[in-house]
C-alpha cells in the first residue's frame, strides 16, 4: 500500500478540509489521476494518485485533516481491470475526452474504450455559456430542449448543473425544483475554511483600521466611445475583449504612483511603500470571495491586463487559483457594478491601506456647460485607512482616477499629451 498524504500548501496553512472524493473506494485509478478535492483557508486544490492501483479512501468528505495526514491509500499490486486500456494505448481523441470530462467534474472509471465519448464531452462548449458549468449529459439536454440554463438550480459541487437538475427543471417549470412552497424548514451547513478566513479578515479590517470612504462620480462617455470604436479591432489583434477593467487598472496605477501613501501599508511602527503596483481584483468564486493579483500592473499594456483578468477570473471560477496568485497585492479593485450595485462602501483588504469600488453605469441627467444632458455615469468609492492616508490624499487620488477615465488619451503618458509635448 502507498500512502497518499495531505501536501503542504503554504507556510501558514496547518489544516485543510476534504471537500469531495472524485474517485470512489475500490476504484482503479491511474498514476497522476485526480482522486480528491481539498480546501484550505485560501484556496481549493486537488490530490493526485502517486501510483496506479486500487484506491482505498481514509478520510471522509467534510473531514478536517492536518498537513501530512493520510487521506488515502493505493494498492499498486492490484491488477488492472479487464477491458481498461492503459494510458499509453488510449487514443488521442479518448484522452481529450477524459481531460474534458475531468475539467467538467464528471466521474469516469479509467479511460474511455472508444472515441465516441469526445463529442459528448465537448457538448458544454457549444450548448452552454462559459459562465454556466454543467456535466456533459446535462449540457446535451439543455441544448436539445432549449432550456435557459440560468433558470436551473444547480446541486453539483461548485455550482455545477447535473442531469437530475435539468430533469427537475423540466418536470417543474416556473418554480425552484425540489423546493416545497411555504416551508419553514431550517438548514445548517458547515462553514468552509475559505468562508471562515474571509469572515475573520473582514472583521479584522473593521476592528484594526481607521477606515473611511470617499466618493466621486465619473462620466464614462469617453471610455465607452473608445471601446465601441476599437473593440472589434482590439479583439482581432489581441484575442481578448476590451473591457472596463483595463481602463480602471491603468488609471489606478498612475494615481498610485502620484499618491504613494495609497499604495503603502503599516507594518508595526513602519510604513512600507511600494515602487510597483500589484493590483488585487476581487472575484466572486463558487466557494466565496477570492482576490487574485495582477503583478506589476503599471508595466502591462491594456491587452496584457485584459488577458490577465480573464486568466485569473477563469481560474477563480474553476477553483484553480494557486496560493502564489493570491498572496501579496498592494491595492484592490472591486466591481460591484456587475451585480447591479449603484453605490457601496468597499472594505479594505488588509494589510493594504485602500480599495477602489466600481459600480453600475447608469444614464443620468448631469449639467455640462450649463446644459442638462444625459450621460453614462458611474459612482466611484475609495475606502482607506486614515492612519496612513489623509483626506487630501484619498480625495486627490480618486479625483485623479476620475480625470484619467474622462480623458482616456491621458492613460498613455499619465498626463495630457499636449502638456507633455510642451513639457508643462
Amino acid at each position: 500500500m502507498i500512502d497518499i498524504k495531505v501536501p503542504a500548501v503554504g507556510e501558514s496553512i496547518s489544516e485543510v478540509t476534504l471537500v469531495k472524493w472524485l474517485k470512489q473506494e475500490g476504484q482503479y485509478v491511474e498514476r497522476d489521476e485526480v482522486i480528491a478535492e481539498l480546501e484550505s483557508e485560501k484556496a481549493t486544490f486537488e490530490v493526485n494518485a502517486e501510483k496506479a492501483g486500487v484506491l482505498k479512501t481514509v478520510g471522509k468528505e467534510g473531514d478536517t485533516l492536518k498537513i501530512g495526514d493520510v487521506v488515502a491509500q493505493i494498492d499498486e499490486t492490484a491488477s488492472r481491470p479487464e477491458g481498461s486500456a492503459s494510458p499509453t494505448t488510449t487514443a488521442p481523441a479518448a484522452q481529450a475526452a477524459v481531460a474534458t470530462a475531468s475539467a467538467n467534474g464528471t466521474k469516469a472509471a479509467g479511460a474511455p474504450q472508444t472515441t465516441t465519448a469526445a463529442p459528448a464531452a465537448q457538448a458544454p462548449v457549444t450548448a452552454v455559456s462559459n459562465d454556466i458549468k454543467a456535466t456533459p449529459v446535462a449540457a446535451a439536454i439543455i441544448s436539445d430542449k432549449k432550456i435557459d440554463a440560468g433558470s436551473i438550480t444547480p446541486t453539483g459541487t461548485g455550482g455545477k448543473i447535473l442531469k437530475h437538475d435539468v430533469l427537475e427543471a423540466l418536470s417543474h417549470p416556473g418554480r425552484t425544483p425540489g423546493k416545497e412552497l411555504f416551508t419553514r424548514a431550517d438548514r445548517r451547513e458547515k462553514m468552509s475554511n475559505l468562508r471562515k478566513t474571509v469572515s475573520r479578515r473582514l472583521v479584522e479590517a473593521k476592528n484594526t483600521t481607521a477606515m473611511l470612504t470617499t466618493f466621486n462620480e465619473v462620466d464614462m462617455s469617453a471610455v465607452m466611445a473608445l471601446r465601441a470604436k476599437y473593440k472589434d479591432k482590439f479583439k482581432e489583434k489581441h484575442g481578448v475583449n476590451l473591457g472596463f477593467m483595463s481602463f480602471f487598472t491603468k488609471a489606478t496605477c498612475y494615481a498610485l504612483q502620484e499618491w504613494p501613501a495609497v499604495n503603502a501599508y503599516i507594518d508595526g511602527d513602519e510604513l512600507v511603500y511600494h515602487d510597483y503596483c500589484d493590483i488585487s481584483i476581487a472575484v466572486s468564486a463558487p466557494k466565496g470571495l477570492v482576490v487574485p493579483i495582477i503583478r506589476n500592473a503599471e508595466s502591462l499594456s491594456m491587452a496584457d491586463i485584459e488577458k490577465k483578468v480573464v486568466e485569473l477570473a477563469t481560474k477563480a471560477r474553476d477553483n484553480k487559483l494557486s496560493m502564489e496568485e493570491m498572496q501579496g497585492g498592494t491595492f484592490t479593485i472591486t466591481n460591484g457594478g456587475v451585480f447591479g450595485s449603484l453605490m457601496s462602501t468597499p472594505i479594505i483588504n488588509i494589510p493594504q491601506s485602500a480599495i477602489l469600488g466600481m459600480h453600475k453605469i447608469e444614464e443620468r441627467a448631469v449639467v455640462v456647460n450649463g446644459q442638462i444632458v444625459a450621460r453614462p455615469m458611474m459612482y466611484l468609492a475609495v475606502s482607506y485607512d486614515h492612519r496612513i492616508i489623509d483626506g487630501r490624499e484619498s480625495v486627490s487620488f480618486l479625483v485623479r482616477i476620475k480625470e484619467l477615465l474622462e480623458n482616456p488619451d491621458q492613460l498613455l503618458f499619465g498626463k495630457d499629451p499636449l502638456k507633455a509635448l510642451l513639457e508643462l
